[in-house]
Parts: structure tokens; C-alpha cells; sequence
């Protein structure tokens, strides 16, 4: 019984949303060509299950290039108001086009100026007389068997908010490379997905001594690429051990003559390393774990292959430990 009525639901929100497909007309078009041509926000508001609706719209325009924001119409009638402009539109979302608080603010937004558009399910309603352009989404029934809980309807709005945002899009020739912009979180979750050997540094960059080096050539050598480490390295590239700006902050401290001293005096021996197939998301585990923003890339031999730093995964804005 539970699945049949499980899908029964979510066959009635789909052909809510199909049955849109045929309203769609001049009226859209014309909403969009509205939008287009307007020089400031999309101010979209709504009450109660349609308020909810109107904020995953207003993140959807925002996230894909139409300035936007939500209003709450009751706020609205104490004070918000005043964050709407001449140059905004108003998008109204009312499945009945009644919504009593909805609906008392229209003559305020209509005296500042604004163009006023409706998603509703009740073309013959306050809401969509008094509106410039009424969207028709409507539907037969609600999901919900008592046909009271907003279902279907909230379903239906939302998938007309949906198109909006992305015709707008397109019109706007709206590039991933915008979308990247607007989604830094994204881009990272999309980085920390590479494997280390994507995005790691290669060839003559890797700084690096032999074992038997003096200090002096470490820290020329820490100071060429300026990642603040250098890795020393058997005549095979095989690695025994690592010196970073901080172990030599440290001797000095302990006023000792670091130049008179070897590399293996001071670095540190079996460094964290990673492996060149590893998710980046490891790396950057083991680096919050030790505290160290550079990594070591070898193979199953032990041998130095890459270096991988804490800015190659987060890129180079500033960046603390422990999500700070």
C-alpha cells in the first residue's frame, strides 16, 4: 500500500509539472523580456510553503546570473520595503492568488514604481488582476490525499522557477566559467575530488638536495621556488627526509651556526607523503592532521615524483586549519 500511494504522489507532481509545458506563452516570454530589460533585482516574495518555494528560487537566479532577492510580505509592511527599488520587478508566488498578506503589499510595491509579475494557480484572482503579468501554474489536485498540503502545487511552482532561471540564463549568455565564480565551494568540492597527480607540481620545481649537502645549498634551494621546504633525496630520488623554512626558524632560535651544519643534521627524517593516485581530499586530511601545508609525492618505491601544496588544493586565497 505504501508504494503504491508513494507512487502515485510522485506520478501526480510529474504530470503537474508536464501539464505546465502546455501553458507556457507570449506571457513567459514577455516576463523574461521584462527581466532582461530591467537595470536592478528580481525581488521575489511569498508566504507560508510558497515563501519556502520563493527562497530556492531566489538561490537559483542568484547562482545562475539574475540578481535576486526575497522578501517576506509581512516584514515587508514593517520596514523591509524599503530595500525595493523603482528598477526592481516583483515576482508574487500564490498558489491561490488570495494570500491576504501577500496581497495587501502590491499597492506599495506598485507606488514605488515596480513591475509586478504572479505565479499562480487562480488566474482569476486579486493577485493576478492586479499583476503585469500573471504565470499559469496551476494544477488538478494535490498530492497530498486530503488535498490540502501544498504538494503538487509548491512542485509546480518551483519547476516554473526553474525555467525562468535558466531561460534567463541563456539569455544573459551565462558561462560555466560564471557559475564557477558564484560556486567557490563547489569548485573546491570539485578539486578535492582530483586525484593528487592532477594537480600536483612536477620536474624542475620540486626543490630538492642530496643527502650530503651543507645547509647553505638547502636553503638556496628552499628559496628557488619559495614553497618553504626542500626535499632531500638519495642519488635515485628516493627520499629520506625534509627541511622547511621552520625547522631552520628553530636552530637559529637554539643559536647555532646553521650554515656550519649538513642537512641531515637537520631535517626531518620519514616525512608524511602521499601517493600521486590518492584523492586530493587525503592529502588535505593528512596535511590538517600534522599541521603542514607541503607534501611529498612518491611512488612505491619511495621516490620523489611531485610536491604537492596546501594552495594547489584551495587555491590561493587565505586559508586556516580546522575550517577556521
Amino acid at each position: 500500500m505504501s508504494i503504491k500511494q508513494a507512487v502515485d504522489v510522485l506520478k501526480t507532481e510529474a504530470e503537474s509539472i508536464l501539464r505546465l509545458a502546455d501553458r507556457i506563452d507570449e506571457n513567459f516570454a514577455k516576463m523574461v523580456e521584462l527581466i532582461c530589460a530591467s537595470g536592478g533585482r528580481l525581488i521575489v516574495g511569498g508566504i507560508g510553503k510558497s515563501g519556502i518555494i520563493a527562497r530556492k528560487i531566489v538561490a537559483t537566479l542568484n547562482s545562475t546570473g539574475t540578481r535576486s532577492i526575497f522578501i517576506h510580505p509581512v516584514e515587508a509592511m514593517h520596514g523591509d520595503l524599503g530595500m525595493v527599488g523603482a528598477d526592481d520587478i516583483f515576482l508574487a508566488l500564490s498558489n491561490s492568488g488570495e494570500t491576504d498578506e501577500l496581497n495587501i503589499l502590491l499597492p506599495s510595491i506598485r507606488s514605488i514604481g515596480c513591475k509586478i509579475i504572479a505565479f499562480t494557480g487562480n488566474m482569476n484572482s486579486t493577485l493576478a488582476e492586479h499583476s503585469d503579468i500573471a504565470i499559469d501554474v496551476g494544477v488538478e489536485r494535490e498530492a497530498c490525499p486530503l488535498g490540502l498540503a501544498p504538494t503538487a502545487s509548491t512542485t509546480a511552482m518551483l519547476a516554473m522557477g526553474d525555467a525562468l532561471a535558466v531561460v534567463l540564463s541563456d539569455k544573459k549568455h551565462f558561462k560555466s566559467s560564471d557559475f564557477k565564480k558564484f560556486h567557490p565551494g563547489g569548485m573546491l568540492g570539485h578539486q578535492l575530488a582530483s586525484s593528487v597527480k592532477d594537480i600536483m607540481m612536477t620536474g624542475e620545481v620540486i626543490p630538492c638536495v642530496p643527502e650530503d649537502a651543507m645547509m647553505e645549498e638547502a636553503v638556496r634551494e628552499i628559496n628557488r621556488p619559495g614553497l618553504g621546504v626542500t626535499f632531500i633525496l638519495k642519488s635515485d630520488k628516493t627520499l629520506v627526509g625534509i627541511i622547511t623554512d621552520g625547522d631552520i626558524r628553530r636552530v637559529i632560535a637554539e643559536k647555532k651556526q646553521v650554515f656550519e651544519m649538513t642537512v641531515k643534521d637537520i631535517m626531518t627524517k620519514s616525512p608524511k607523503t602521499v601517493s600521486p593516485d590518492s584523492p586530493a581530499y587525503d592529502a588535505l586530511n593528512i596535511m590538517e592532521e600534522y599541521q603542514i601545508t607541503v607534501l611529498p609525492v612518491t611512488d612505491s618505491l619511495g621516490k620523489v615524483i611531485g610536491i604537492l601544496h596546501l594552495h594547489d588544493i584551495l587555491g590561493k586565497g587565505a586559508f586556516r586549519f580546522n575550517g577556521n
